[in-house]
């Protein structure tokens, strides 16, 4: 999403609208909508038709509506209305107006009379079955069916009946009246209606007839006065029944239906029916788990609006699908994070580190920056004490060459604090190492020593004041990149896509952290406080780490 102080890349839609509006099409408006179903959460490509749509309205000065395309109620809910709300306000935008395909039923009923009227819509009892056989193929053209030519007085009566329930499900449909030999798929007389007795979430029990999708969305978009009706290229085959249904009736306005290419990520899913199945196999915890691409997962995870908008600003608008790297949205989570994010310190995997030449009982709170580039966040002060935590990883006894951390017998900065050395190590039975002794030099606070140079820095928490926490280390879903191309989608999980370390010490001013806030643990990644995080048992789940971990 542009600011006031960036333009918007340019592409082939706002060249479109920009054509429009200085030809005074559409009476210079620019209204668009954002339409979906509400059968599932809305996932990262959502964001991008969200982002396009509202961001167009925006730069225009126009409207964008939230429509719920609300025909099918056998997989729709007020859960997942409710959830497509909750994501578009989060994500920044407000709409004009929320509408639902299920207000307009009346009327789309009243436009299919019509259709029959005109002898362009007749009600078949062909089997879906026969339906697909009498279409044809792409080389070869369809047969009329049987029902093609009843009489306009039949259908009206057939239709009427279909709607008081006189039929069983499936008994009847109505289709369109086009062209049977059309070289267009969708033009062979299209189903529009059909019969099926499932209660709906808004009208109840009221209709047992329910419009189809063609059908139904161009003349939704035209009862809400929409000039440009932007959809994905999957559509663009379906933009001659869109334009034909609205030149059969009458219609407040005739919109434009521009396709572009849907937004295709590395390593993710975004068919509905497969992130429903992740979650009813219990391959994820719920819709919003981290690990999933929809917009509740992203915002668990830790990711901001302001990323996710500037993702889809930086992927713009083609009309050519292609594959976008992961690396490119999680590029734009880390600056997001990297500019906004206070720096703490938190031990994922402690090892106590007991410094003997300190004072037993004695505390001092050293006063750190909450950002280095940005004096304007303040500082803090943390707690520093003879027996410390360190990572376990930023300690070996036999170190690999260029090592640049603690090992016995040499020196390493503390963060924002002193200099120490590692002089003994303490092991258990098993000969893990549980302990290091080690001295710290007093003269080395906001200063480097004499006559010797400390190459290492490492992080640490007091031991006595660091708080416990639960840290929940998130990765990409699927080790592959293309999981959808595999036989078996599911072949491609990632089994170490979460790691749970229930042994954390953060720092003491994470006390009362609110949930959603977040944070840079330093050297460790950017981290997210989860829902689940109470004063007891805080709980982080990582959003991003510092750096690219994975080959590109």
């Amino acid at each position: 999403m542009s600011t006031p102080e960036t333009q918007p890349a340019a592409n082939f839609i706002r060249h479109i609208i920009a054509k429009d509006l200085a030809e005074n099409k559409h009476q210079g408006r620019v209204a668009t909508r954002f339409p979906p179903e509400p059968n599932g959460y809305l996932h990262i490509g959502h964001a991008k038709s969200i982002c396009l749509n509202f961001g167009l309205a925006l730069e225009n000065q126009g409207t964008c509506n939230l429509r719920f395309d609300d025909t099918n109620p056998e997989k729709e809910s007020i859960e997942y209305m409710e959830s497509i709300e909750r994501d578009v306000s989060w994500i920044g935008f407000t709409w004009h107006e929320l509408r639902h395909a299920s207000d307009y039923f009346e009327q789309l009923y009243d436009f299919a009379v019509d259709l029959i009227k005109q002898g362009k819509a007749y009600v078949d009892s062909s089997t879906p079955e026969q339906i697909r056989e009498y279409r044809g193929t792409l080389t070869k053209p369809g047969i009329p069916s049987p029902d093609r030519e009843r009489s306009i007085e039949e259908n009206l009566d057939l239709f009427t009946r279909m709607r008081n329930g006189d039929f069983a499900d499936g008994q009847y449909v109505l289709r369109a009246k086009i062209d049977m030999a059309s070289s267009n798929m969708n033009m062979r007389d299209p189903t529009i209606y059909r019969i099926r007795r499932v209660h709906h979430h808004r009208t109840g029990d009221k209709w047992c007839i329910y419009p189809m999708y063609d059908y139904t969305h161009c003349i939704s978009d035209a009862l809400e006065a929409i000039t440009h009706s932007i959809c994905t290229l999957e559509f663009e085959d379906h933009r001659p029944l869109y334009d034909w249904v609205l030149d059969q009736i009458e219609v407040p306005c005739h919109p434009q239906q521009i396709e572009f290419a849907r937004l295709q990520l590395e390593y993710t899913i975004v068919s509905k029916r497969k992130l429903n199945q992740l979650v009813t196999e219990k391959h994820v915890h719920g819709w919003d788990d981290p690990r999933m691409p929809t917009i509740a997962g992203l915002r668990r995870a830790g990711v901001t609006p302001a990323a996710i908008r500037d993702f889809c600003e930086r992927i713009g608008v083609t009309k050519k699908d292609s594959w976008i790297e992961m690396a490119v949205l999680e590029n734009s989570i880390r600056e997001d994070l990297n500019e906004h994010s206070a720096r703490v310190m938190a031990v994922l995997d402690p090892l106590r580190v007991v410094i003997e030449n300190y004072p037993d009982d004695q505390v001092e709170q050293l006063e750190v920056g909450n950002h280095p580039q940005r004096p304007e966040l303040g500082t803090r002060k943390i707690p520093f004490s003879k027996v410390l935590l360190i990572e376990q990883e930023d300690f070996a006894e036999t170190p690999p060459p260029k090592y640049k951390r603690l090992t016995t017998g040499e020196e390493v900065r503390l963060r924002g604090a002193y200099v120490i050395r590692c002089n003994e190590v303490i092991k258990d039975a098993d000969g893990k190492i549980i302990e290091l002794r080690c001295s710290y030099d007093p003269d080395t606070l906001g200063k480097n020593p004499e006559g010797r140079k400390v190459k290492g820095v490492i992080h640490w928490v007091s031991e006595t004041h660091s708080l416990p926490a639960e840290v929940r280390l998130y990765d990409r879903l699927f080790c592959r990149p293309n999981p959808d191309m595999e036989a078996n989608f599911l072949d491609a999980l990632n089994p170490n896509s979460l790691q749970i370390l229930s042994q954390s010490r953060v720092e003491a001013s994470l006390k009362d952290a609110p949930v959603e806030s977040r944070y840079q643990f330093e050297r460790m990644g950017y981290f997210c406080v989860d829902k689940d995080s109470s004063p007891d048992q805080l709980v982080f789940n990582r959003t991003v780490t510092l750096r690219d971990t994975w080959d590109s």
